[in-house]
C-alpha cells in the first residue's frame, strides 16, 4: 500500500525522498517488523509482515513507536471519552 501510494505521487510529480514514517503503539508490531530473525507462528501475520519486513529492510518505509495517547488514528477506531476525541480531532484537522 505504501509502495503504491508512493508510486502515484511520483506519477503526479510529487518527489519522494526518504522512507515513509509508520506510527504504531504495539511493541510486538514492532519487533517482528523490525527484527528479521524474528519468527512469526500463525501464517496470516507471517503473510501480513513479510511485505512490511520487505519494505523496511529496502528503506522505503520505517516503524517507530507512539504511545497510545498521541495517537491520532484512536478516535477512528476506538471509543474514546469525549476530550479525548476533541482533542484527536483538533490535532488532526487542524
Amino acid at each position: 500500500m505504501i509502495e503504491g501510494l508512493r508510486y502515484r505521487l511520483r506519477m503526479m510529480g510529487i518527489p519522494i525522498d526518504g522512507p515513509v514514517n509508520s506510527f504504531c503503539d504495539n511493541d510486538s508490531v514492532i519487533k517482528n517488523v523490525t527484527n528479521p530473525a524474528s519468527t512469526l507462528s500463525k501464517k496470516h501475520n507471517a503473510i501480513a509482515y513479510h511485505k512490511v519486513r520487505e519494505s523496511v529492510a529496502a528503506l522505503i518505509q520505517r516503524i517507530s513507536f507512539e504511545p497510545g495517547k498521541y495517537n491520532c488514528a484512536d478516535f477512528l477506531t476506538k471509543i474514546l471519552s469525549g476530550p479525548a476525541f476533541k482533542g484527536c480531532c483538533e490535532r488532526i484537522f487542524q
